[in-house]
């Protein structure tokens, strides 16, 4: 869908609420993915990396726990760690993940977010893929995001990331 300006708003309940229960043990709290980037279509999910180093990860999944998130694994994603949530009908739909500092994964959705902000041609490209896969796999996941990958890697390429990295992106 269209980029909706209410969803940095979105992010901002959320954040409160991971910081009112993660008050010293994060090192940061990021917006990202496609909901981060004006003017960029999406789909209507809140990307969100709570940046910690991995030696805290203890007390924050405990933290987590006691706000109503469930420890997923990393789901493949070496560096990053999902988490679930139910019954949260005050907070728009979003996915959270717990990233170590270093990891490569935070790093590269922070690149792509900044590159994409501040490069209207490129955004504008990414949502035309976006569009255009959306419409020829709604169901298929997995085809979806194999058909966004050329220009995630180009983007890669462009902000000196490893081109050789296969998308996991939402």
């Amino acid at each position: 869908m269209p980029y909706d300006a209410a969803w940095p708003d979105e992010f901002k309940k959320i954040e409160d609420e991971l910081v009112s229960a993660l008050p010293d043990a994060v090192l940061a709290i990021e917006h990202v993915g496609s909901t981060s980037v004006p003017g960029l279509f999406a789909k209507p999910i809140i990307d969100i990396d709570i940046v910690i180093d991995m030696r805290d990860f203890d007390v924050v999944q405990k933290r987590l726990a006691g706000i109503g998130y469930t420890h997923v694994g990393d789901l493949g994603i070496f560096g990053r760690v999902a988490f679930k949530y139910e019954d949260k009908p005050h907070l728009m739909e979003h996915h959270l993940c717990v990233c170590d500092k270093n990891a490569d994964e935070l790093q590269r959705h922070i690149a792509l977010r900044n590159f994409l902000r501040g490069n209207s041609e490129y955004r504008d490209k990414y949502s035309r893929i976006k569009q255009a896969m959306a419409a020829k796999y709604p169901h298929d996941i997995d085809n979806y995001i194999l058909g966004k990958q050329p220009v995630i890697l180009e983007i890669y390429e462009k902000c000196g990331l490893d081109a050789s990295y296969k998308s996991n992106q939402p």
